[in-house]
């Protein structure tokens, strides 16, 4: 049984990745594990880990991050925790790969975790773009160090070939938000 770990860190990617994460609970081929970060843990986010609990999913690791203050200091303290508490995480778990939605620091950390423990990266809509935010940054960068992309359109397939990747890697699977 292929162990895949499945990194949220926000209502936003778990809503999405909720599906998906579904037929992998009730998959026989694979083991989903599971880690919960971010403002899933944070109270003024509105402890979304209960939603998660709730729908009966196994949390196989918390990594609480402290966010508060979303300074530049702060993220910076943040993401350093979410490196360290990710790699711990991916140490223990020792999945057969990561799958990463989106373009959050939290995720580009997973990323850079797995990379560190040459775990492959599968990456959810990779190829996106979103004017006047670092999203971008943090996307492509997330993009550059997965192994599998599942990109949501023929134009998003083109910009993660453009940033290098193979073609053969890259596949156009639609938004995973069609799914709800």
């Amino acid at each position: 049984m292929r162990k895949l770990c499945v990194v949220t860190s926000s209502r936003a990617d778990y809503g999405l990745l909720y599906p998906t994460m579904l037929k992998l609970k009730q998959s026989n081929a694979f083991q989903l594990q599971l880690i919960v970060t971010g403002s899933h843990l944070a109270k003024q986010h509105g402890n979304t880990i209960d939603f998660i609990k709730k729908d009966g999913f196994k949390i196989d690791k918390q990594i609480n991050l402290n966010i508060t203050n979303q300074t530049f200091s702060n993220v910076n303290i943040s993401a350093s925790k979410a490196i360290k508490g990710i790699g711990e995480a991916l140490q223990s778990l020792r999945p057969n790969a990561l799958l990463l939605l989106g373009d959050r620091y939290e995720i580009l950390c997973a990323a850079m975790a797995a990379g560190i423990y040459a775990i492959p990266v599968v990456h959810f809509h990779g190829g996106e773009i979103t004017e006047g935010a670092n999203d971008d940054m943090f996307r492509h960068a997330i993009t550059k160090l997965s192994a599998l992309h599942f990109v949501s359109t023929q134009a998003h397939k083109s910009r993660v070939i453009q940033l290098g990747e193979l073609p053969k890697n890259v596949i156009v699977s639609g938004a995973l938000g069609v799914e709800s």
